[in-house]
This record gives structure tokens, sequence and C-alpha cells, in this order.
């Protein structure tokens, strides 16, 4: 289950950089330090909403991958 959470997360992740979270402000810094640490907030926000349960995205992969386990 661990690795399911794991990527859900991971796809939370990249749809919270594709919705502009943490995107660099134009008038307020930015710069390259700013836009590497943005990428830690967004996961670190994924990862809480998937432990506050997600989108379902991990019990769906963990149960496709249950049933591969016993082939």
């Amino acid at each position: 289950m661990k690795v399911a959470k794991d990527l859900e997360a991971n796809f939370l992740a990249e749809m919270l950089k594709t919705a502009g979270l943490g995107k660099t402000s134009k008038t307020m810094g930015g710069g390259a330090g700013e836009e590497q640490f943005s990428s830690f907030l967004r996961q670190a926000q994924a990862e809480a909403m998937v432990e506050k349960g997600g989108i379902g995205l991990a019990q769906s992969l963990f149960e496709a991958l249950k049933e591969h386990v016993d082939e």
C-alpha cells in the first residue's frame, strides 16, 4: 500500500505543478532557489492529500497490484 500511496502522491504533485501551485512570482523574488524548493512544497502537499484520503488512486492501484501478486 505504501508504494501505491507514493505513486498517488507523485501523480498529485505533478497535477499541482500543472495547476500552477508554487509558481514563482514575477513581482516578488523568484529565481532558481524558489523554483527548486517549490517542488518540495508541492510534494509535501500531495503527500498530505494522500494521507487524508487522496483521490482514491492509491486504493485502485493497490487492488490492481494485489491481483497480480497471486499470479
